[in-house]
């Protein structure tokens, strides 16, 4: 699902992190009571009245200062900024209005994004100081108190309303894939190869695509949306600018879509880069393809796939479930068999059990491998329901939750994937004590 993201600015020490944590329900930021500890962007998902987003919080803004971390925070806020469908300015009731405040609401209102001004700690509700606030003149002020929860749900009402992708229904028809890959591993090539046409920039140079480019297109009866994006290097090893922003809108790029098609140059291995990217990939919850680039520049014998597909399966232990594909985006070989596998694993991340057999499955395997039990109580699995899809979610309700020793919760993810493979995506298993069912 495309989530319209909502980003979180303010000044340092005004309680963004905290609101932030209070809006998705779990706590994700860091918080202290000195300035600068958010630095870099957090996401996490959120939904208010069925409308589902992606939550951006950023580092506190100085617009003025010329320390070279303030100057990393602002650019940081900066790229959220252009990228956020809309905006929470937090600022701080107690301390009142500051001509930082003032700084930011200049900043932010250059975006023309649909900004609402969230005055924090007013744990007692004291509405008169809202009152300042509404000279900055860019948005609609809501008092809330972050610390004790108040108001957060007025905020996400005006929050939501001014969403312009909340309400529009998308076209499940479609796929969305997202390419990516480390610079020159031969995504944009790859694309081209796919749409049978250059749509986009094809170079040597590494980063001549910078922004993730969208293309729809239709194959053997199916929709698609291809995204090409930029190469998503080492952290350490980004410009400040406009590389940022590209690997941003990549990493955005992956959240948004169905299926990722992560590149890798066959000539130079598995890197420990691609192997982050998958990972990110694998948290994200995306069904994905490893398409292993530029096949025919590798010395090949009879045993070289296996050699590969073993090593793959040595550096990707966390995710076990992969698929992949060895090609070459400059001959053409197998360019055909990665649409194929793509909506493959598509399927796969769309996949429901039925409820009877999926207890079924359970109960034969709980009854081969006794559940753990710790102090004299042992764990008892009373029945398995499928909570969801993309990717497939299993809730187990137990007697006690804490006795699902990790160990036992992967017996039973395997157990799952020999019965039904979930070829290329994750699963997910949530333990539910039955108390909590309802």
């Amino acid at each position: 699902m495309n989530k319209p993201l909502i980003a979180i600015v303010g000044r340092p020490n005004v309680g963004k992190s905290t609101l932030f944590n209070r809006i998705v329900g779990k706590k994700v930021s860091i918080v202290e009571d000195f300035e600068g500890v958010t630095r870099d962007r957090l996401y996490c998902d959120g939904e208010w009245c069925g409308c589902h987003f992606t939550l951006i919080d950023t580092g506190g803004l100085e617009i003025k200062s010329d320390d070279k971390m303030w100057k990393h925070i602002r650019q940081q806020a900066q790229m959220a900024v252009e990228i956020a469908d809309s905006i929470i300015f937090v600022v701080d009731g107690k301390a009142g209005m500051t001509a930082n405040d003032t700084e930011v609401a200049d900043f932010l209102r250059s975006s023309k994004k649909p900004i609402t001004i969230a005055v924090n700690k007013l744990d007692n509700n004291e509405q008169e100081n809202l009152f300042d606030f509404y000279s900055l003149g860019v948005g609609d002020v809501i008092g809330v108190s972050a610390e004790q929860s108040k108001g957060i749900g007025d905020l996400l009402d005006v929050v939501t309303e001014n969403l312009p992708k909340c309400d529009q229904a998308e076209d499940e028809d479609v796929i969305n894939i997202a390419i990516v890959g480390k610079p020159n591993a031969g995504k944009s090539s790859i694309t081209n190869r796919l749409l049978g046409y250059e749509r986009v920039i094809v170079s040597d140079i590494a980063g001549t695509t910078r922004d993730a480019i969208d293309t729809a297109f239709e194959w053997e009866g199916k929709k698609f949306n291809l995204i090409d994006t930029a190469g998503i290097r080492k952290k350490s090893a980004v410009d400040e600018g406009i590389e940022q922003y590209s690997v941003l809108r990549s990493l955005a790029a992956i959240r948004r879509a169905d299926v990722a098609l992560i590149v890798v140059d066959s000539a130079e291995g598995m890197s420990e880069q691609d192997i982050k990217i998958c990972g990110y990939v694998h948290e994200q919850g995306k069904p994905s393809v490893i398409v292993m680039n530029k096949w025919d520049e590798v010395e090949k014998d009879t045993f070289t796939i296996n050699t590969f597909h073993k090593k793959m399966q040595s550096d990707l232990k966390f995710m076990d479930y992969f698929a992949s594909v060895y090609v070459s985006a400059k001959t053409g070989q197998r360019i055909d068999k990665i649409l194929a596998m793509a909506s493959e694993v598509y399927d796969e991340s769309k996949r429901r059990v039925p409820t009877g057999v999926l207890n079924d499955i359970i109960s034969d395997a709980v009854v081969a491998v006794e559940p753990p039990s710790h102090n004299g109580k042992r764990l008892k699995i009373y029945y398995v329901t499928q909570g969801g899809v993309q990717p497939p979610t299993f809730v187990f309700f137990v007697n006690d939750g804490k006795l699902m020793h990790f160990s036992y919760e992967r017996y039973l993810e395997n157990t799952l994937r020999k019965t039904f493979t979930f070829k290329g995506t994750p699963i997910r298993l949530i333990i539910r004590n039955r108390k909590d069912e309802s």
